[in-house]
């Protein structure tokens, strides 16, 4: 049997601070929340929870991380289009993580900031995930074939992305109406008999 070590047990606490930094994020807002009340709900100090990350960014970050890889492994089991707006309401329902994703996006735009691997990481992945997505509904006849899926996956994502950003200004913005209407435009026009 595998004695379990410092190492494995360093990598439990630092899950369990991110599992709290996630749930608390979620409810009460990125800016909002002090790290502090992260650190006491893992029963740590601030500099103990600190000693887990290189920094608070790389906190933000690896919620981040966390939060992307839980999305992923849920949306492995959604096939249809309506899974894309699952996404966009599980978006709007933690306006937390909205607020953090989009701050941390722009921050990643900075080489040296520990988000820009992650988000350097995450969109190559999510175009191919979506442009995979658009080919089967292209070859299913749902959507036009004119515009190649990689391409289409660009845009499906801006769309997604920008959507965010104008409802953290405007809560009254509708989310998903966005992507409706970019797959409307995408459907391929109706069989004549």
């Amino acid at each position: 049997m595998a004695k379990r070590g410092p190492y494995e047990k360093g990598e439990a606490k630092r899950s369990e601070i991110l599992r709290a930094a996630l749930e608390i994020f979620a409810t009460e807002g990125y800016r909002g929340t002090s790290l502090r009340k992260v650190a006491a709900k893992c029963n740590l100090s601030l500099p103990g929870l600190m000693h887990y990350f290189d920094s608070k960014e790389d906190l933000l970050t690896q919620v981040l991380r966390m939060r992307d890889e839980t999305a992923r492994i849920r949306q492995q089991e959604r096939t249809s289009p309506e899974s894309y707006r699952e996404i966009i309401r599980e978006g709007a329902s933690t306006p937390g993580l909205v607020e953090l994703f989009v701050s941390m996006a722009a921050a990643a735009s900075d080489t040296g900031h520990p988000a820009h691997a992650h988000f350097a990481e995450r969109y190559p992945m999510l175009r191919e995930r979506v442009a995979a997505y658009l080919r089967r509904r292209i070859d299913e006849g749902a959507l036009r074939s004119d515009i190649e899926p990689e391409r289409l996956a660009v845009l499906l994502i801006a769309v997604a992305d920008g959507i965010q950003l104008q409802w953290l200004i405007d809560r009254s913005t509708d989310m998903e109406q966005p992507i409706d209407d970019v797959l409307s435009l995408l459907a391929a026009p109706p069989v004549e008999d």
